[in-house]
């Protein structure tokens, strides 16, 4: 695949940190060509964001902003914005995460950009949405992991709420302006119009603790934590083996009734408390401390090849270093080598035809690509 996808469509980014670029990371790999307009003084946070990696900048935003080209521009100034909208006079897409308000007091909103570039397509992140009273507030992952409930519903019973260790609001908020704008390019070849697309970190945060959110509303009941187990399958979770954890995966009795043959207690199948899933959600404080007990008896290897034997589902607990070592990791060839550097990225979770998009390049130097866009958008 020589091309990505994506090739031919021309994306400007002026985004800070995470979700902004995320989604301008998600472009560049597709191939798409992506100009990530950043303040002169410093540009992106992110690249002070941790320690130095590679060329002064930290390891965050070489992750998020390869494969793209870095303009520096005074949006502040009535001829940065002018030489913004150079720009976006040969660009397809648009997409910002600025703080809330930003955008509009600098004369680049949603109403004044489309109005200028009607094919356009304009690309809103926010942190609590673009309506209601909190549309101006700024938020990062861990704000609205807190408000959106995602960490009311993480961690231990009893246990105080915990935040998740991936940035799946951020990430996620990146995604879904992708899509949006791609379904919006699809608009626009059948019409010739562009559009505008809003999404939020809160919103991200209120999809993904649907089914929790689903529930309540519909049961009045509050969601307990399960650590990493679940509300509706046992057993469901992760046990002890003698050297390491792995997760035991029932979701039907049948497979219940092969792990109970592997554990050597067969009569489980048959024992009204433990026979049917909705008998092992009321018993499984008798249950789960039975199957503790005989998990620890064996090592993870030995448990994991004799349930993967059986077709029970079932995986070892990995740290990182584990998962990089694991055989079907490798296969995939997701951790890719940035050509022209000494280090490599995660690549995205999709091919095409058969093969994975390449990260194409490293993260740009602050302004390197000024004159070349600057000449583009003559």
């Amino acid at each position: 695949m020589t091309e990505g996808v994506l090739a031919g469509l021309r994306v400007v980014e002026l985004g800070q940190v995470l979700s902004g670029p995320f989604a301008g990371a998600i472009f560049a790999d597709l191939g798409a060509e992506v100009i990530k307009v950043e303040k002169p003084e410093g540009g992106d946070d992110a690249r002070q964001m941790g320690p130095a990696f590679r060329h002064g900048d930290a390891l965050n935003f070489h992750e998020f902003n390869r494969g793209k080209q870095s303009v520096t521009l005074d949006l502040k100034s009535p001829e940065g914005v002018e030489a913004l909208h150079a720009l976006l006079e040969t660009a397809d897409i648009m997409l910002h995460n600025l703080r809330p308000g930003v955008a509009e007091s600098l004369g680049i909103g949603p109403e004044e950009v489309t109005a200028r570039h009607p094919r356009l397509i304009y690309c809103a992140m926010g942190a609590f949405g673009h309506v209601g009273p909190e549309k101006l507030r700024p938020g990062y992952e861990p704000l609205l992991q807190a408000f959106g409930g995602l960490s009311s519903i993480t961690g231990e019973p009893g246990g105080p709420p915990v935040r998740m260790g991936a940035s799946v609001v951020d990430q996620g908020t990146g995604m879904w302006t992708v899509m949006g704008a791609l379904a919006l390019l699809e608009r626009r070849h059948r019409t010739g119009r562009g559009g505008v697309v809003n999404t939020s970190l809160l919103e991200t945060a209120l999809l993904w603790a649907g089914q929790k959110i689903s529930s309540y509303v519909n049961t009045g009941k509050m969601t307990e934590r399960h650590a990493s187990g679940h509300p509706n399958f046992v057993p469901y979770q992760a046990f002890d083996a003698a050297d390491g954890p792995i997760l035991v995966c029932c979701g039907n009795d049948r497979l219940f009734a092969r792990f109970a043959g592997e554990l050597g207690h067969p009569e489980w199948v048959t024992d009204e408390r433990f026979a049917k899933n909705r008998q092992r959600l009321v018993n499984q404080k008798t249950l789960l401390p039975l199957i503790a007990a005989i998990m620890k008896g064996s090592s993870r290897a030995d448990w994991l090849q004799r349930l993967q034997r059986t077709g029970i589902p079932c995986a070892p607990v990995n740290a990182i270093p584990e998962v990089l070592e694991e055989p079907q990791v490798q296969a995939l060839e997701m951790v890719q080598t940035v050509p022209g550097e000494d280090f490599s990225l995660v690549a995205l979770p999709l091919s095409f035809d058969g093969e994975r998009p390449r990260v194409k390049s490293a993260a740009p130097r602050l302004g390197q690509h000024n004159a070349r866009v600057a000449k583009a958008a003559e």
